[in-house]
């Protein structure tokens, strides 16, 4: 755990450059904007620790799976998010001497990343070997208002010379990714072009063919006035620059300001790209930096309108959850329902950068009631756009009759994990892609998806598990071997619970859906009977006798659901048996050890009662959280949310609180030692969760919407914002009170502490506290 960026309730502040941490501060203070998005990089040369990043979304290369052995049914490739060509690359030169932090000495730093308008700020002094002493600021966004277009000011006072200024704005495309499993570059150059004050580099992605031009263009100003000036320019294979002289006086600031546009193939045809790229800049320019941070920042202000959550009295809490969900929002923004929302986002290379299940898991419930309901929609059609590849992935292993194993990870719908206890066994995926439909349903009422879309996604579900599981003679039970579930401190097990469970419910809620779809529109349903060759009576008879018979492992002395076969056979330790040099123990101990270990990564069983939560009593809820937590070393970062909501629903409020701050500042404080790989962005909706589902006790029951709320003692009120169908409410409570604020014209009837209100168009209800 680090504990070195300031406290503050709308901005991530570093005070003084702390090199050892540089790594962890390139995620942390990244920015982006849902189109692309880049890491915290230096616009300046630096050669000391760094992690370089620049992605755009929807640009990916399959990169040849790495294995030592192979396996039938092994995916091909991992795919993943391209670091892409440099945007911000300023070099700078003080008579010759080129500034580098590195080889500085630095005073003065100060880098703040400013959520509130959106945008990185960095200051420092530095003193070059020379003895040169120079005064940099800089501040740089990715356009939220224009999210093709990034700018910068990057402003040089020479403070104890006057000299020779050279200033080289640049554009790089010949960048790797630290993670290729071949040591491979993944760009080929097309073309470039650089003029006086202007440059475009033109790359294609190998084998998936993707193009991208990145194009500039600067200015300069001295004394608040722009400056003529001669450049020389620079080309090369992927590479362009405008080198710049400039004499500047002692304590005389120069200014550059760049202006960056990236246009791809995945968004414009390949031929216009050029044009368009440099319209687009020419615009960029036009309009000037300030104007565009105006309409940027104004972007920005009207989310946090809708989506601000406000602690009083804890800034370490405040700052954590709006860097969360700043974060989430400069990731996804749903707007183009080809796109979804990889574990780092635009933050680091870890995880390709690819859709894994986090996201109807963890993300959906956010979008679903922070943003338009459009939003949560095209997360659900994005995976019925990839249907047929998830029929393709079945196939691949043996499964037949259009059943639909959903990828672990993918980009186009295909599997492309390359672990085999991932790919072949963490089949509970299936469970989270049936439950965000579920969810959406009950959470919009548009019982409508169900019919355009839902079904036949649920449907390809329900074969792929009524061909999973097997009939045990001897039990008289269907059982599933072979997997993994949530907790991956655990493979090839038998009968997770877990997985078992959501299996058991998709295949019931498929033959709920089907009735639905068959009363309310019967042409629609016909033709996806006859499409996809679904017999009803033969198979949902299968999938009751499934439903009737599913084992499910419990231990009745001791009132809990058994994570697995075997799992109570273990040494039953807790963590607090752990020695702190022991900890996180997947960067301490060899995987062997874990694996025959009783310590749980994340939420398993629980997960399963968090999804259920009203299938179960809250004593049977408490008794398995009394088990597992304690068991539980929480080194996914999708661990603590979880914990967060059953803990605030069975009271223990300092627990809820403790899980809360991991959740929140995990990466702001590296709870896991493994920020510099870049942000955990998905379990970022998780801290959403816990707030609004564990603080808040929001739930949605029988076309209900309701509310819990209680307030940790460590503050003094908080307030969020949710929209519920056509409603737009505010939820209010400080030490004595909740109030529900109706923000609609129209009456609502929900529930706080289980008793009914009706609150009128435009007004309120305060409830005291039950805790």
């Amino acid at each position: 755990m680090k504990d070195y960026l300031v406290h503050d309730e709308w901005s991530i502040i570093e005070e003084g450059f702390h090199r050892e941490h540089n790594k962890i501060s390139e995620s942390v203070f990244s920015i982006g904007n849902g189109r692309m998005g880049q890491r915290a990089n230096f616009e300046e040369q630096f050669s000391g620790e760094t992690l370089q990043g620049s992605y755009l979304a929807g640009i990916y290369y399959p990169d040849k799976t790495r294995v030592g052995w192979w396996k039938n049914g092994y995916p091909e490739y991992f795919a993943k998010v391209l670091n892409a060509p440099n945007w911000i690359g300023i070099n700078i030169e003080l008579d010759g001497e080129t500034l580098d932090l590195a080889n500085c000495e630095v005073e003065d730093f100060r880098r703040e990343l400013n959520m509130k308008d959106g945008y990185l700020k960095r200051t420092f002094i530095a003193t070059l070997v020379s003895g040169k002493k120079v005064k940099i600021a800089s501040k740089r966004f990715c356009s939220l208002a224009e999210d093709e277009i990034g700018a910068i000011r990057y402003s040089i006072t020479p403070l104890n010379f006057s000299g020779t200024l050279t200033i080289t704005p640049y554009i790089d495309g010949d960048v790797v990714n630290e993670d290729s499993n071949y040591d491979e570059k993944f760009w080929v150059s097309i073309n470039q072009k650089v003029k006086r004050r202007q440059g475009y580099v033109i790359t294609e992605t190998k084998k998936t063919g993707f193009q991208v031009c990145t194009g500039m263009k600067f200015a300069i100003f001295q004394n608040g006035e722009e400056i003529d000036f001669n450049s020389f320019r620079q080309q090369k294979e992927k590479y362009v620059g405008c080198s710049v002289d400039i004499a500047c006086e002692e304590e005389q600031e120069t200014t550059l300001y760049k202006y960056a546009a990236n246009v791809t193939s995945f968004n414009h045809d390949k031929e216009v790209l050029f044009k368009l790229c440099k319209d687009k800049v020419k615009a960029a320019f036009k309009t000037g930096f300030d104007a565009l941070l105006e309409a940027h920042a104004n972007t920005w202000h009207n989310k946090w309108e809708e989506a601000d959550i406000k602690i009083e009295g804890d800034v370490a809490a405040q700052q954590g959850i709006r860097f969360n969900i700043f974060q989430l929002y400069q990731t996804y923004t749903g707007e183009d329902e080809r796109l979804n929302i990889g574990p780092k986002g635009f933050t680091g290379e870890k995880y390709g950068g690819s859709t894994y299940w986090d996201t109807e898991a963890y993300c959906f419930p956010f979008y679903l009631s922070t943003a338009d309901q459009k939003v949560a929609r095209n997360l659900l059609v994005y995976r019925h756009k990839h249907l047929q590849k998830a029929i393709e992935n079945a196939a691949k292993l043996g499964f037949k009759d259009g059943a639909a194993l959903y990828p672990m990870v993918t980009m186009n719908g295909e599997e492309c994990h390359n672990e085999w206890e991932i790919t072949f066994e963490e089949i509970h995926r299936n469970g989270a892609i049936a439950f965000a439909i579920y969810d959406y349903v009950r959470y919009t009422g548009e019982k409508e998806y169900l019919s355009e879309y839902g079904l036949e996604v649920l449907i390809g579900i329900a074969r792929f598990w009524a061909q999973r599981v097997h009939f045990s003679e001897r039990a008289g039970k269907y059982m599933m071997h072979g997997v993994t579930g949530p907790n991956e401190y655990e493979n090839n097990v038998n009968n997770n619970w877990y997985t078992n469970y959501i299996a058991r419910w998709c295949l019931q809620y498929t033959i709920e859906a089907i009735d639905y779809v068959e009363q309310n529109t019967p042409e629609q349903y016909k033709n996806l009977e006859e499409r996809i060759k679904f017999y009803k009576h033969t198979e949902t008879n299968e999938w009751k006798a499934i439903i009737n018979n599913m084992y499910l492992p419990e231990d009745e002395k001791l009132g809990i659901y058994v994570q697995h076969d075997g799992f109570l056979d273990k040494e039953l330790l807790t963590v607090n048996d752990l020695k702190p040099e022991d900890r996180p123990i997947n960067q301490n101990w060899s995987w062997d050890r874990i694996l025959r270990s009783i310590f749980i990564k994340q939420a398993d069983v629980l997960q399963g009662l968090y999804f259920f939560e009203d299938h179960f009593d809250k004593e049977t809820i408490r008794k398995n959280f009394d088990f597992y937590e304690p068991r539980t070393v929480h080194e996914s970062s999708l661990s603590p949310c979880v914990h967060v909501i059953q803990a605030s629903l069975l009271g223990k409020e300092e627990k809820a609180y403790e899980m809360y701050l991991r959740t929140a500042r995990l990466d702001l404080d590296d709870y896991n030692n493994d920020t510099e790989d870049g942000c955990h962005i998905t379990s970022m909706a998780g801290t959403w969760m816990s707030f609004v589902k564990g603080f808040g006790g929001m739930r949605v029951y029988n076309d209900t919407l309701q509310f819990a709320p209680f307030i940790p003692k460590q503050w003094n009120s908080y307030a969020f914002k949710i929209r519920f169908r056509n409603y737009y409410l505010e939820v209010i409570a400080d030490k004595n009170q909740a109030t529900i604020a109706n923000h609609s014209d129209t009456p609502i009837t929900l529930k706080v502490y289980d008793k009914t209100h009706t609150i009128p168009g435009n007004g309120n209800v305060s409830v005291e506290h039950k805790y």
